[in-house]
């Protein structure tokens, strides 16, 4: 187990005051066997008012109203997290599901659903094939194309930080070379969805290389994807990263599409060249 201190800033810059639209806040994670949410802190500036529900997928989600116009909105939460790490995922992969491919149970299909078909187009099947040329041989080992798959993006595409909005298609991503976190884990998540496997996106942050207690790291927004595989379940898997199951991701939301994990969402009254910047900042200290 490690705790961790994640401190995380979103400032949106503005030429003049303007009056904000609700924002949708996605900052706080779910407690499970391998995370604990020890304390959680959100401080908004203009001060708003707060309130919680959760999402159709059992995310937290902060809805924030803001009452005065101002120029500079910030967006900082403070988390304190226990991890408890799982560095190497379980390997008791189910009888029927070692060799690819397989056919999920009924009751795995039906609570999959949504998680099981690709959400953007590809008219001429080209991300279906991309995905195909993985396959070495029918039947292969479940577990090893997958992590063929996850590492072998980097061959394709390179990663490129960014911090505006928005998010590419697996097309665009191969076609340019280049994507972010966010396009890489689509990319990923896309291509096993052709090949009939269950995923979902996760949005959180990446604590940096490890290091002993009082460290302080410099951290990220991050995204990665999670496949489900009977037996040990959904697997992190991070194409940016080229790990499988790695202690170094904090998740925070999951969701069927990148578009439902966003961390801030919202909207201002005003001409688009109000809009001057965006600043995002992470820091992650570990006892």
């Amino acid at each position: 187990m490690v705790r961790l201190t994640i401190h995380h800033r979103t400032t949106y810059r503005y030429r003049r005051p303007v009056v904000f639209g609700p924002h949708r806040l996605m900052i706080r994670p779910r407690d499970g066997h391998d995370l604990r949410v020890v304390e959680s802190e959100l401080v908004l500036s203009p001060p708003a008012d707060v309130r919680w529900t959760y999402d159709v997928f059992g995310n937290s989600i902060a809805t924030a109203r803001f009452a005065s116009p101002a120029a500079t909105l910030a967006v900082e939460s403070r988390l304190v997290v226990d991890r408890f790490l799982d560095l190497e995922p379980s390997r008791e992969i189910e009888a029927s599901a070692r060799a690819f491919p397989f056919r999920y149970s009924d009751d795995d299909r039906i609570d999959l659903g949504a998680l099981l078909v690709p959400q953007e187009a590809d008219p001429d099947r080209r991300l279906a094939r991309w995905a195909a040329d993985f396959v070495a041989g029918r039947p292969t080992d479940t577990l090893a194309l997958l992590g063929d798959m996850n590492a072998g993006i980097s061959a394709w595409v390179f990663y490129q930080s960014r911090d505006y909005e928005g998010t590419q298609t697996p097309l665009e991503t191969l076609d340019r070379g280049w994507g972010s976190c966010r396009d890489l884990a689509v990319l990923l998540m896309e291509a096993v969805r052709h090949l009939g496997f269950g995923a979902r996106i996760v949005s959180g942050y990446h604590a940096g290389a490890r290091s002993g207690p009082g460290a302080e790291m410099p951290g990220s927004t991050h995204a990665w994807v999670e496949i489900f595989v009977p037996g040990p379940g959904w697997i992190a898997f991070d194409p940016t990263n080229r790990t499988v199951g790695d202690g170094a991701l904090v998740p925070i939301a999951r969701a069927r599409s990148i578009r439902q994990v966003v961390p801030v969402a919202g909207s201002f009254n005003g001409v688009p060249d109000d809009f001057l910047g965006l600043d995002v900042g992470v820091t992650v200290h570990s006892e």
